[in-house]
């Protein structure tokens, strides 16, 4: 079992351990989920930066590939 002492900052080092097991590294984030046993640590999934781009062709269905890949492009 890994233990991590808070700080007066209310800080906390994840031990490595932990860190390793769990895939965390700098920069990642983290969720705390309250539990009936308490509370539950999870990496919470980043959003992918393609998220945003979909549905983007629904209007372009029908049309030839050779076209929307000519139209995306300016030409």
């Amino acid at each position: 079992m890994a233990h991590a002492k808070i700080t007066t900052k209310g800080q906390v080092t994840i031990p490595l351990m932990v860190r390793r097991r769990m895939g965390l590294g700098p920069g990642d984030k983290i969720e705390f989920q309250e539990t009936a046993n308490g509370f539950l640590l999870t990496k919470r999934a980043a959003a992918s930066p393609f998220n945003k781009y979909v549905g983007y062709l629904k209007k372009k269905r029908g049309q030839k590939p050779d076209q929307v890949l000519e139209a995306l492009r300016g030409q």
